[in-house]
């Protein structure tokens, strides 16, 4: 049994219906060739955008030059009215800056540090389920709470139920699903006069969430002049100087910073623990498997026991590269290229697809089953070295991807510990990217006590 795809699009289609494709969801309005071409060149009357799958290309844009494929400014129209000025969108020296006070809180002693939060952000998660057990559950909606707690548990101290975390967590979730991750501009850079698709609903709810998120900022700030401040990440960042400058982020920098932690630390990790959960009721000897594994859990919070979680490890990888959280990233050249016997021009959109290439279909073997063997085999090792990119990659690899790899394994362990989860007849998921790859109508599975 192969896990759900999106269907393709015809090869051929015009720009508007292209357009309009793009809008419903970005995945599907993707041409099938793309998960066996090294490049693909998108023409339309204002420009040309290529995107790159062949790993060595895609090494040298994220890993050998980087300066010279900054982040698309075209990204920040969707998301700028969330993220400001975050580490997210910014290039160049701003945000090297950004990144010299922000990695020294996800060093490895700090992944240690912050476990038992997450521990507890584990067992709550288990609690609010066996409320729904023996009933057919929307389990998008139990990830995202689970990972927005974790958030908040490891960043600010506070549990989901803090009456301001909980308004944060309500209001994203109605942003979420209404604001794709790359607006139409993004991917497909049509001129000014061409309209963006921001509601006003989309803007209300991301200027809330910053208000929100300015409350719990100016709170920590006030902490840690008066030495009352708990030692979390958000203490962490927020006493961080730059080793250059000396600097330190104020408060309204580190509300834009702490609007993409939420962003990236919430939403992709729900979005990846919600398809987990999916593959474990498709595959259900492979939940009886972690389901077992999961035994050594029974203890205090102990960060030791992550190395025996290695099962866990694998399935949650697999589901990565089935369904990484972000599909598509685009960088800008700054200079002309040569791509592929093609001259890239200045300025052109550089499209990389963690989608298509997690698939490609001339790099994989069977790149639509799931099998999280395939990590111990030769393919599997050299693919996860050069067509593996849940967190992007080289320099700006995602902050938290080490956060994420104890986060979800432990999370996804806990949870089969207690609980069997089985499919629905007639209802099973069709992955569209929103904020990330998520499902048309919800991941519907049917949770039991074990």
């Amino acid at each position: 049994m192969i896990p759900p795809k999106p269907p393709a699009r015809p090869d051929k289609v015009s720009l508007w219906r292209y357009l309009k494709l793009f809008r419903q969801d970005l995945l599907s309005a993707q041409p099938a060739r793309l998960y066996r071409a090294w490049m693909a060149e998108f023409r339309t009357p204002f420009f040309r955008s290529y995107l790159v799958n062949q790993p060595d290309l895609v090494d040298t844009v994220l890993k050998g030059r980087p300066d010279d494929f900054p982040k698309s400014n075209r990204i920040s129209e969707g998301l700028r009215p969330l993220l400001g000025n975050s580490v997210f969108l910014t290039n160049g020296a701003t945000w090297k800056r950004q990144r010299r006070i922000i990695d020294p809180a996800f060093e490895g002693g700090r992944l240690r540090d912050t476990f038992p939060a997450m521990w507890a952000a584990s067992e709550a998660a288990v609690n609010r389920l066996a409320e729904q057990a023996g009933q057919e559950t929307e389990i998008e909606e139990v990830t995202s709470h689970a990972a927005a707690d974790v958030i908040f548990r490891t960043l600010f101290s506070i549990p989901i139920e803090h009456e301001v975390a909980a308004q944060v967590f309500t209001r994203f979730r109605a942003y979420q699903r209404a604001q794709p991750l790359l607006n139409l501009a993004a991917f497909v850079p049509v001129p000014r006069w061409v309209p963006r698709f921001h509601s006003r609903e989309t803007r209300r709810n991301a200027a809330v969430i910053r208000g929100l998120i300015r409350q719990l900022t100016d709170t920590r700030m006030e902490e840690i002049h008066a030495g009352t401040a708990p030692d979390d990440l958000a203490t962490k960042i927020m006493t961080t100087t730059d080793p250059q400058t000396g600097d330190r982020f104020d408060t309204d920098e580190m509300v834009d910073q702490v609007a993409i932690f939420f962003l990236a630390g919430h939403e992709t990790s729900a979005s990846a623990l919600a398809w987990t959960l999916y593959l474990m009721a498709l595959y259900p000897d492979w939940q009886e498997k972690l389901a077992e594994e999961a035994r050594v859990l029974d203890g205090a919070p102990d960060f030791s026991v992550m190395s025996k979680l290695r099962l866990s490890r694998d399935v949650f990888r697999e589901a990565l590269r089935l369904y990484p959280p972000v599909p598509m990233m685009v960088r800008e050249t700054t200079c002309a290229e040569h791509f592929r016997d093609r001259d890239v021009p200045k300025g052109a959109q550089i499209v990389l697809s963690p989608w298509h290439l997690h698939r490609h279909e001339r790099l994989w073997e069977r790149p639509d089953d799931f099998d999280p063997t395939r990590w111990q085999t030769e393919n599997g090792k050299t693919c996860q070295r050069t067509a593996y990119m849940p967190f992007s990659a080289g320099p700006r690899v995602c902050t938290g991807a080490g956060f994420a790899m104890v986060e979800g394994p432990l999370i996804l362990s806990m949870l089969l510990s207690r609980f069997r989860f089985e499919r629905i007849a007639g209802r099973e998921p069709v992955p569209v990217a929103h904020l990330t790859v998520r499902a048309a109508d919800g991941i519907w599975l049917r949770v039991l006590e074990r």
